[in-house]
C-alpha cells in the first residue's frame, strides 16, 4: 500500500535496534514531512558516517580524527585505563562524570560460539599502552562473554606491576531483592561495601 521508496525506508529503519515495524513505519512517514534541506543534511550525514568515522589509533573509540578527544586531553588521569567492549560503554561512563582516566575499546567480547577470539579484538595496541598505566579497570558486561573476556585480560596482565580491578556488579538502585536473579544476588554479596 506504500510507495516502494517508503517501504524500502521502513525496512532500513527496522534494522536499527529497538525499532519495530510500527515505529519504522511512523518514522518513515514522519520523514516525508521534513523540509528538503533537512532531508539532504540527514542523508549527507548518513553517507559520511562510514567515510568519516573511524577508530582512534590509540584507544579504539569512534572518532573522526587520528586520535579521539579523550586521548588528546592531557587533563585526564594517564595512569588509569578502563577497558570496555565498545564505544557505547565509553559514552555511558562519560555521562556520569565520575571517571577521568583513559579508555581502551576492544570493539567486542570473546565469544567462541560466534567464532570471536582474542585475535579478533583490539588487543594489539593495549600492551604498548601499559608502560604509563598503574591501574587497569575491566569494565566488560556481566555476561558469560564479558566474564570470559575479563578473565582473559586478567591472565594477560596479572604478572605486570599493575592494579587490576573490575567494575562492581549487583543490585541496581531501587531494586527489590525478591525480583533479583541468582547471579545478580551473588554479585551483590561479592561486591558488598562497608557501610
Amino acid at each position: 500500500m506504500y510507495p516502494k521508496i517508503i517501504l524500502d525506508l521502513i525496512n532500513d529503519l527496522k534494522k536499527l535496534p529497538g525499532i519495530g515495524e510500527k515505529t519504522a513505519e511512523r518514522l518513515a512517514l514522519h520523514l516525508t514531512n521534513w523540509e528538503d534541506i533537512d532531508l539532504e543534511t540527514f542523508g549527507k550525514n548518513l553517507l559520511q558516517l562510514k567515510s568519516k568515522i573511524k577508530t582512534c589509533d590509540r584507544c579504539g573509540l569512534l572518532t573522526d580524527d587520528t586520535l579521539c578527544e579523550i586521548c588528546k586531553n592531557q587533563q585526564r588521569d594517564l595512569n588509569t585505563l578502563m577497558i570496555v567492549s565498545d564505544s557505547k560503554d565509553v559514552y555511558s561512563i562519560e555521562k556520569t562524570g565520575m571517571y577521568h582516566g583513559m579508555y581502551h575499546v576492544l570493539n567486542g567480547l570473546i565469544d567462541f560460539s560466534k567464532g570471536i577470539e582474542p585475535k579478533d579484538l583490539n588487543f594489539s595496541t593495549l600492551k604498548d599502552r601499559l608502560k604509563e598505566i598503574k591501574e587497569i579497570i575491566i569494565a566488560t558486561n556481566g555476561t558469560v562473554e564479558g566474564e570470559l573476556t575479563a578473565q582473559y585480560i586478567k591472565s594477560l596482565y596479572q604478572a605486570h606491576n599493575l592494579t587490576i580491578s573490575r567494575l562492581g556488579y549487583g543490585l541496581p538502585v531501587g531494586a527489590d531483592l525478591k525480583y533479583a536473579d541468582q547471579l545478580t544476588l551473588i554479585k551483590a554479596v561479592e561486591n558488598r561495601q562497608k557501610y
